[in-house]
């Protein structure tokens, strides 16, 4: 199986003032009625994947709950920081649930904030990746970049046109000018910090 993690621990500190800590970005209704945090979980509701894995700030214990009764959806596991502590570790927590679960369980870390509206391709690539993270590899996936944009980091990968490809180079976001390069050059992707990896390697 593969075991969604879903990391919703963000304070949304960027769309202030609609977002705030006690309420952030991704549990505001704002996207037809629904949360992006109920569309992400509502994405990997889906044949081949196991309930996710929620790990979110101890503040957010309720709304967490109460978005899940909204949409009747389950969960493998809700884990509450009572202090953020960035990806590490939550991914390794992720990784120790999902084999207790399932030895040959792997692991597809998601943030809680994304809007992906073609959820049919995610969920295809998803699976195209799935036999390279079998095989023991860490796969990364990116975004076609539409503009030299400096918020995002970028993946610089391998020439080729297969779905699954080696990553020669990450660069966390660049200046304007190295963006318009990395545009031109036409083998970079924004880094959409979701990954697939197996339990262990």
């Amino acid at each position: 199986m593969i075991f969604p993690c879903i990391l919703s621990g963000g304070v949304g500190s960027r769309l202030w003032p609609l977002s705030r800590t006690d309420r952030p970005k991704q549990f505001l209704p704002i996207f037809g009625g629904e949360s992006l945090f109920q569309k992400t979980c509502k994405r990997v509701d889906h044949p081949g994947f196991a309930a996710p894995i929620i790990i979110g700030s101890n503040n957010h214990r309720f709304l967490i709950g109460e978005q899940l009764a909204e949409q009747d959806l389950e969960s493998s596991a809700i884990l509450l920081e009572p202090v953020g502590r960035n990806t590490a570790p939550p991914t390794l927590m992720a990784a120790m649930i999902a084999a207790e679960a399932d030895p040959e369980a792997l692991v597809l870390l998601l943030p809680s904030d994304h809007l992906i509206r073609k959820e049919d391709v995610f969920v295809d690539t998803v699976f195209k990746a799935e036999e390279a993270a079998r095989n023991g590899s860490l796969v990364t996936f990116g975004i076609t970049p539409k503009e030299p944009n400096t918020g995002y980091g970028y993946i610089k990968v391998t020439d080729g046109s297969a779905p699954v490809r080696p990553v020669e180079a990450f660069v966390e976001k660049p200046d304007l000018a190295r963006a318009e390069a990395f545009l031109k050059d036409g083998s970079y992707v924004w880094n959409a910090g979701i990954f697939l990896f197996p339990r262990r390697r």
